[in-house]
């Protein structure tokens, strides 16, 4: 059976993006899309409510029940809000909210559109990873990822933060102002295992070892670290 759990309390966040959310996702530590979800709501101080669901029960879950109803496509995260509003496809979500709680998505149109095509980046970054690292031949396949996709994908991420002139107004993609595509490209940072281990895995990649600081430092999410509800 799935178990659920409650993080937070409710907060003017909340009311901006219409209530308390229900997160469905697999129970997969802090990790995956679903958690740059949780870490943007827990970053603005929102509350919302967790469904787990173990990688052994999901295929039955994604071929029966309400699963089903609320996306077709049976995949997650979904997300059911208060009034029976469903939303789906992550980084759809974001935005959503972002522009919802009148942030997180850059200032500008430049701004906007600079944090849209790193973001883009990830996504292309995370789809690679996911096939190596969920691969029947893991063993080769993810090492291979290692030294090839991913070093690749640091070091145009890194070569991007360090020449835009929007990311060298300060710590994060849009400069001084947090957005989600921080959220997401730090969640695939710690998803690679590169921020453990006082960040050994970004010793070359200072530039990204600034946005990382940046934002684990803030007050929710280094709470949110900080506690048992953090689950590696």
């Amino acid at each position: 059976m799935p178990h659920s759990l409650t993080y937070g309390t409710e907060s003017a966040a909340n009311k901006a993006i219409g209530g308390v959310p229900t997160i469905h996702y697999f129970d997969f530590q802090s990790r995956g899309r679903g958690q740059a979800v949780r870490l943007m709501l827990i970053d603005a101080g929102a509350a919302y409510k967790d469904i787990r669901y173990t990688f052994e029960e999901w295929p039955e879950h994604k071929r029966t029940g309400p699963i089903v109803e609320m996306n077709p496509t049976g995949n997650i995260p979904i997300i059911e809000m208060p009034n029976g509003k469903i939303l789906t496809q992550s980084y759809a979500i974001l935005r959503h909210w972002g522009r919802q709680m009148g942030g997180y998505d850059g200032k500008t149109e430049d701004e906007k559109y600079w944090v849209d095509a790193i973001c883009d980046i990830v996504i292309d970054w995370r789809t690679l990873f996911i096939a190596a690292f969920f691969s029947d031949n893991q063993k080769v396949d993810y090492p291979k990822h290692q030294q090839g996709d991913r070093a690749r994908f640091l070091k145009a991420i890194e070569t991007h933060l360090k020449g835009s002139d929007i990311s060298r107004r300060g710590p994060f993609v849009a400069g001084k102002e947090i957005t989600y595509a921080d959220l997401v490209l730090f969640q695939l940072l710690h998803d690679e295992n590169l921020i453990q281990d006082s960040r050994k895995g970004l010793q070359e990649f200072p530039r990204l070892v600034q946005l990382v600081d940046a934002v684990q430092s803030r007050p929710n999410i280094r709470k949110f670290f900080d506690s048992d509800a953090y689950l590696g």
